[in-house]
């Protein structure tokens, strides 16, 4: 008996140990429970003061959302307003400018960005020869953006009409690493030309650029000019320029001639041509595009020997290419000639061939790698064969003149044929293998 009550109590012993044990560890359960629980409730504290926090910078962005999409509402309805009102300036400008009893020989368009300073040269040297003559060539300065400066410099003047291009339209280059800028410069082309062909109704149109002076007898020559445009439908557009005008390659102010290169740089067309352009005109690169032969469809331009126009534009968007070389020795016309009392008969298409071919005609024909060297030596007017553009480059390295070609044609040709003056007065033709045949010699 005394056995089973000792093992008893062992037994007993052992389970309120093993009760101890499983308190302990439940204890131990019950407080890691306890801790995580904790956390847990922390963490979900913690969230939703995040939550609150992100509630909070929602409603304050969509408050300013709300706040710019308002100033944008308000930004957009000045600038309806400010188009309005440039718009009324136009009317206005343009009624006083123009004579009803008169219709004007062409609009004279001033194309600016943000160059003031170059804005006012232009604006002097244009109106110094247009107030004899505002009648018949009403003056438009058309800037292309907000810039401050040349607004305020345009509409300082009152014998002129400002006119403002505002696109505000993300521009796509067609390649990577082009100059935004010319793309640009042909929006504003199109759209200038359009509000001055369509909107203002004129039937031609002189562009220059805000970096351009004009000569004396600038007006009298797009008088003049305008006749043969009208004429004669073999001709694209007329212009005062020419890229071989330096002093040292002209003589005579009163000689005209007709190319098949593009020359821009003070230019007029009519409204007929533009109805053909305007619908594929090119995003960028306007005067290139326009000297491509699927564009000018065989019509020629004419071209003086002496130029109309002087560009000192050494800073601008071409980075002032050419400038110090072709540019800058330009002679500019200083002369007052009445080109209404000249004969300018020679230059309709059917005369022109034989009168050009005649000149080649007398000209002497030198040959020969040093044939540079001896026209030195001819006497009177020289003609010089090349082959092809390379050796047409070659040669024309030699003498100084523009070695460029556009869509195989080289500056200034008429019929693959380059003239300019050398020594002075004698002519020099640098002529195609092709040209003698092509005008009948």
């Amino acid at each position: 008996m005394a056995n089973f009550f000792c093992d008893f109590r062992f037994l007993l012993l052992i389970a309120a140990v093993a009760f101890i044990y499983i308190q302990i560890r439940l204890f131990a359960t019950q407080s890691q429970y306890a801790d995580r629980l904790a956390e847990a409730v922390e963490s979900e504290n913690h969230c939703t003061s995040q939550m609150r926090l992100l509630i909070d910078q929602i409603s304050m962005q969509q408050g300013q959302i709300v706040t710019l999409e308002d100033e944008r509402k308000r930004s957009f309805e000045e600038r309806l307003q400010l188009k309005a009102l440039i718009q009324d300036l136009e009317r206005k400008g343009l009624h006083q400018l123009t004579d009803k009893t008169q219709e004007p020989v062409a609009a004279v368009v001033i194309m600016a960005c943000n160059r003031a300073d170059y804005l006012e040269r232009t604006i002097k040297s244009v109106l110094k020869y247009q107030t004899t003559v505002a009648s018949k060539y009403p003056v438009f300065v058309s800037q292309d953006g907000s810039n401050p400066d040349v607004k305020n410099k345009a509409l300082s003047y009152d014998r002129l009409t400002y006119m403002q291009h505002l696109d505000y339209a993300e521009v796509e280059t067609e390649r990577p690493g082009e100059l935004i800028a010319y793309y640009k410069i042909a929006r504003h082309y199109k759209w200038a030309l359009d509000q001055l062909f369509y909107k203002h109704n004129f039937s031609r149109v002189i562009i220059l650029e805000d970096d351009m002076e004009i000569a004396p007898d600038f007006f009298s020559y797009f008088e003049a000019a305008a006749i043969l445009l009208d004429k004669d439908k073999t001709i694209m557009a007329v212009s005062s320029w020419n890229d071989n005008g330096q002093k040292q390659f002209v003589h005579d102010s009163y000689v005209l001639y007709r190319s098949d290169f593009f020359p821009g740089l003070g230019w007029m067309l009519t409204k007929s041509i533009w109805d053909e352009l305007s619908p594929k005109w090119p995003k960028a690169y306007w005067d290139d595009w326009l000297r491509l032969k699927d564009n000018h469809k065989g019509r020629q331009f004419i071209r003086p020997e002496v130029c109309r126009t002087y560009n000192f534009g050494e800073h601008g968007s071409s980075m002032g290419q050419f400038f110090k070389q072709y540019l800058e020795p330009i002679k500019l016309n200083d002369i007052q000639i009445d080109w209404m009392s000249m004969d300018l008969s020679y230059l309709m298409e059917d005369n022109y061939v034989k009168y050009f071919a005649d000149l080649i005609r007398k000209a002497k024909p030198v040959y020969g790698n040093d044939a540079v060297m001896k026209a030195y030596n001819v006497m009177g007017d020289v003609r010089i064969e090349y082959r092809d553009q390379s050796d047409f480059e070659r040669i024309a390295r030699q003498f100084g003149i523009f070695e460029e070609w556009k869509d195989g044609i080289p500056r200034t040709a008429y019929k693959g044929v380059v003239v300019f003056r050398y020594q002075t007065q004698r002519r020099i033709f640098l002529i195609a293998s092709d040209s003698l045949k092509r005008l009948g010699i």
